[in-house]
């Protein structure tokens, strides 16, 4: 039951991020949407904690950084796929959005911040290259991807 719960809940933030461009305006939208103090950034965050607890989210394992995809990309997400990572102080594996990444952050310890952003959201345009960070902790962080499309390449 919480699995369809959230993935309904996600679907609900990838219908309002569908045909938008990736900038600050559509990270400016969804923190109005879906506030980081608010009902459904709750929800989630509680959703995302059963799912590791219970082992159907964040199930995979590699160098530190737990993960797993909750939705693949289709018509039901709007073309995004949807993944949760557990990270606690690490440096994750450098890579490119090509379409872009929507980033929900969501510190488990209260001064966890993801790339230098504290509970919210984050959004990378296309093209975008990054080595995702957790700093002061750990935090789980959804993350959206136009298509599905993440380039780990070397160079990224």
């Amino acid at each position: 039951m919480s699995r369809t719960r959230l993935e309904a809940l996600v679907r609900s933030v990838a219908q309002t991020a569908a045909g938008r461009r990736l900038d600050a305006a559509l990270q400016h939208t969804l923190e109005g949407a879906f506030p980081a103090d608010g009902e459904t950034f709750a929800s989630v965050t509680a959703l995302c904690r059963e799912g590791v607890a219970e082992g159907w989210l964040c199930n995979r394992e590699r160098g530190g950084i737990r993960f797993g995809r909750l939705i693949k990309p289709g018509p039901d997400s709007h073309g995004f796929s949807v993944d949760v990572v557990q990270m606690n102080d690490i440096v994750g594996p450098r890579h490119r959005h090509p379409n872009g990444e929507i980033d929900m952050v969501m510190p488990q310890d209260a001064g966890a911040q993801f790339d230098g952003h504290g509970k919210g959201w984050v959004v990378y345009g296309p093209d975008s290259v990054h080595s995702p960070t957790v700093t002061g902790g750990q935090a789980l962080i959804l993350y959206l991807l136009p298509d599905g499309a993440i380039d780990f390449t070397p160079g990224g």
